[in-house]
């Protein structure tokens, strides 16, 4: 039985980065993952649910959504499956915290702060290059210059993360590890060299969860666990349905290229036939001019059936 919690299910990854009491776990990763290039010293968790404007309208619900010491705010989400237009999800979630920013009044002059999204994928994302961490930012073209830095993508694609405890060169990586990797552990790595972990392992111990959040979790990995089934039995059909697809293809094909060598090797053979019928004849024209003209000069037919090779029958017939 597993000791730690699954990061991956809501309630876990919830419990890990969403608590303010526990806000340091978050900040900590944050501050990994952004190593130089800046230094939070502190979060505010923000309401997560964005009610839209108007009515009508589509409201957002963040995982994770807080704001640092400066007013940068950060959107922390955790996806197990890929969806229709995951991209433009991710995109319009940003931009809904952008434009959230916006004041009334002509006193507002723009000066937004900076959004980040990072987005935990369990899942390999479709048409992308395969890495692990993947930086999307606002730049030109042609020079990669930064156009602007309020507007900044991380995604981090889970499955293409390789690397073995020993392998881990940077606190980053660690994290990484920890939590890909956490319902298989014991007891946590790296306590000794990064003292946040000892803290984590506290926090993901399925023992030390109350009996209303231990139901709660247990709900939680009941959902992730059905998920990962459908997921499971979704591309198995879709293997054989493609198998089938294949096979039927394939015999189509196969009957195809099978009539057309039929056809190559048939007129093949049919030109070969008339070729020996066409000599044939045109030999047994040659012998019956020739035994005509011995005939007209009176050679006796004995004669002629042995310099012709016709028969005697056939001779007379001339």
């Amino acid at each position: 039985m597993a000791r730690f919690i699954n990061p991956f299910t809501d309630v876990g990854f919830k419990r890990i980065f969403g608590q303010a009491i526990h806000k340091e776990l978050l900040i900590d990763f944050l501050n990994d993952l952004l190593v130089g290039e800046k230094r939070i010293t502190d979060i505010t968790f923000l309401d997560k649910e964005l009610l839209p404007d108007f009515s009508g309208d589509r409201g957002v619900i963040y995982d994770i959504y807080c704001t640092n010491e400066d007013g940068e705010q950060f959107i922390v989400e955790m996806q197990n499956r890929e969806q229709t237009f995951f991209r433009e999800r991710a995109l319009y979630y940003l931009s809904q915290a952008i434009a959230r920013q916006g004041e009334r009044g002509a006193e507002w002059k723009f000066n937004l702060k900076a959004v980040y999204g990072i987005f935990f994928m369990n899942f390999h994302l479709s048409h992308s290059p395969g890495k692990f961490r993947t930086d999307i930012v606002l730049s030109d073209r042609d020079t990669n210059e930064v156009f602007s830095d309020k507007l900044r993508f991380i995604f981090l694609q889970l499955p293409c993360f390789t690397k073995e405890e020993d392998e881990c060169q940077t606190d980053f990586e660690r994290w990484i590890y920890v939590l890909k990797n956490m319902e298989t552990f014991q007891r946590l790595p790296f306590k000794a060299r990064k003292s946040v972990f000892e803290k984590l392992e506290q926090i993901v111990d399925i023992a030390s969860l109350s009996k209303e959040d231990r139901m709660k979790y247990d709900e939680s990995i009941k959902v992730y666990r059905d998920h990962l089934a459908v997921l499971d039995f979704a591309k198995q059909e879709g293997l054989e349905l493609g198998m089938r697809q294949g096979r039927a293809e394939g015999m189509a094909k196969g009957i195809a290229e099978g009539i057309e060598q039929g056809m190559v090797k048939g007129i093949e053979q049919g030109m070969a036939k008339g070729i020996e019928q066409g000599k044939n004849e045109g030999e047994m024209n040659e012998r019956l001019k020739n035994a005509r003209r011995m005939k007209t000069k009176g050679y006796p037919i004995d004669d002629i059936a042995d310099i012709t090779g016709l028969s005697a029958e056939e001779i007379n017939s001339l």
